[in-house]
């Protein structure tokens, strides 16, 4: 009430007037010319200054052995009689059946980047100019990338496996010994292969070498590229520290064990002393001296494989085009004998391909998750091993085919009936006719397999089977064959050899018995056989009365005087 008394008394003051009702004028110009300034100036910093790099040194002249990649298109045929591609003195590169070799002064052998898996066939072109991968001879050492190291003033000494270090040195691994040698012999210098074996081994020795190596985990692998020459020295730093080295074959090689063998023992100068599977135990002899070793010069890079003639051809083994797509389409809806893993151990597969060549004139192997160079050398290896004829490598799987001189391993095969669903007749023809070689017996076909044939045999051999020759028998002309035989069966399958006993003292002969020294050899084997089952000393009760056994009723045929 008080501010409106004041308020109030003001002179012409209406408090409670209205607005205007026009607005003031306003000045446009004025708001548009008038911008306000920027908070903050933008900074004008000078240019960049160019920097000045020293030139790049030029490029080092490349090594013309690596000038050409791998992928590249370079292509230089061979001639026919093959010979020397380049030389430079003494050292050469030369191809010939074996493939490429490379020639070095004072070699024992011709190099090879494999030894075990070249192809033997003469190789058609080569992919890279002919150098020799290894280090020129004015190099003192293999080129590593990178600068040598000061030369050291310390002398690393050169052990000698006649004379290693003692047992305990600081800084100095072990060094094995030469051996195993019988009591009262010595180690022997020795030059040739024959010489650093030494005696065979004897069974008892194979068993120490080898049973400490069984769960040893040091070992040499050997994969698809089969038995390498760098190879060579690294089995002889295995056998700086053991008297055996352990080998793992995987892959490929795997198909022809004996030719890996073949070539570990030829190359390496050792003996295999022990083989599992694809598992080789080489022995490096009993005279080896580490020091006197043969040394290889080491190969620094992986030279490309040649061009080889293709092993699927439009019309193998004889066969016309038209031919071999007919078989080609019927392997399609063939199913495979086996699955391959990759890295496997493939020892049982040539047996298996030739089995089956019994049953079937084509045979299928399923290659998935396998690299295409491995099951092409896989068809390569088998077209020679098992021998068979290549027919094609779609769709990962290895299609054979028999051949058309083909020859069963049985002497008398019978007709093997073959699956119509898979199209394929071996002794059928497309009209369903059956040839002269199959038989009938009352209007119905007999079909055996091979394998029943081999079983049957081996019983006839071991008198468990009769081959009768008479077919028409009545019921009791067959029983009586059965008796016979089987109280002939039970003669041979109870018979055990018997000690002579003397008529003087009623003691077992002298000459029957085992010798000291035969004492000596069967105690090497005792430990071998621990696990054998002892049921053969076990004691037998037999209520058998004498002259009542089929075997006594033989004799009195035998003897008819008695």
């Amino acid at each position: 009430m008080v501010i409106v008394a004041l308020s109030s008394s003001l002179p012409g003051r209406n408090l409670f007037s209205s607005l205007p009702s026009t607005p003031p004028p306003h000045d446009h110009a004025t708001a548009v010319t008038a911008t306000p300034p920027p908070p903050i100036p933008i900074p004008k910093y000078p240019p960049p200054r160019k920097r000045q790099n020293p030139p790049p040194p030029k490029p080092a002249p490349p090594n013309p052995a690596l000038k050409y990649h791998r992928n590249s298109k370079y292509h230089k045929p061979v001639k026919d009689g093959g010979g020397v591609m380049a030389s430079d003195g003494d050292r050469s590169v030369v191809i010939g059946e074996s493939g490429v070799s490379y020639i070095l002064p004072g070699a024992p052998f011709e190099f090879q980047y494999s030894y075990s898996e070249t192809p033997k066939v003469k190789p058609l072109a080569i992919r890279e100019p002919a150098f020799l991968p290894f280090a020129p001879p004015t190099m003192p050492r293999p080129w590593t990338g990178k600068a040598p190291l000061k030369s050291s003033k310390k002398k690393i000494p050169l052990f000698d496996s006649f004379n290693p270090p003692p047992a305990g040195t600081k800084g100095v691994k072990h060094v094995e010994m030469p051996g195993p040698f019988k009591l009262g012999k010595y180690p022997q210098e020795g030059k040739t292969r024959e010489e650093i074996l030494g005696e065979p081994l004897q069974f008892w020795e194979i068993r120490m070498l080898v049973k400490p190596m069984l769960s040893y985990n040091r070992q040499v692998n050997l994969g698809r590229d089969g038995l390498t020459h760098n190879m060579l020295e690294l089995i002889h730093s295995h056998w700086k520290r053991s008297r055996v080295c352990k080998v793992r074959c995987k892959g490929v090689p795997t198909v022809d064990m004996d030719n890996v063998c073949h070539h570990i023992e030829e190359k390496t100068g050792g003996e295999i002393i022990h083989r599992v599977g694809g598992v080789v135990y080489l022995f490096r002899g009993r005279n080896y001296n580490y020091r006197t070793r043969p040394q290889y010069p080491v190969m620094l890079w992986k030279p490309a494989a040649p061009v080889y003639p293709k092993l699927i051809q439009d019309a193998p083994g004889g066969l016309t085009k038209a031919e071999a797509d007919e078989l080609r389409m019927k392997g399609k809806s063939l199913l495979p004998i086996c699955k391959l893993a990759k890295n496997g151990v493939y020892t049982s597969l040539v047996k298996d391909v030739r089995d089956a060549f019994e049953g079937s004139p084509l045979v299928k192997i399923d290659c998935e998750g396998l690299d295409p160079s491995d099951y092409k050398r896989l068809g390569a290896k088998l077209k020679d091993l098992v021998p068979c004829v290549l027919l094609s490598f779609d769709d990962e799987q290895i299609l054979m085919w028999r051949g058309k001189d083909w020859k069963s391993r049985y002497p008398q095969a019978p007709p093997v009936f073959i699956p119509t669903k898979a199209g394929i007749t071996g002794y059928l023809d497309n009209t369903g006719e059956t040839d002269d070689n199959q038989c009938k017996h009352d209007g119905n076909m007999v079909n055996t397999s091979p394998k029943m044939l081999s079983l049957w045999k081996r019983a006839i051999e071991s008198c468990k089977a009769l081959l009768l020759d008479e077919f028409n028998l009545g019921p009791d002309a067959l029983l009586e064959k059965v008796e016979e035989f089987d109280a002939i069966s039970q003669a041979t399958e109870h018979s055990y050899p018997a000690f002579t006993l003397c008529n003087e003292n009623d003691s077992y002969s002298s000459d029957n018995l085992p010798t000291e020294e035969d004492e000596d050899d069967d105690d090497d084997y005792d430990n071998y056989h621990d696990d054998e089952d002892d049921e053969l000393y076990d004691i037998v009760d037999t209520s058998a009365q004498p002259g009542s056994l089929p075997v006594d009723s033989i004799i009195k045929k035998l003897n008819p005087s008695e």
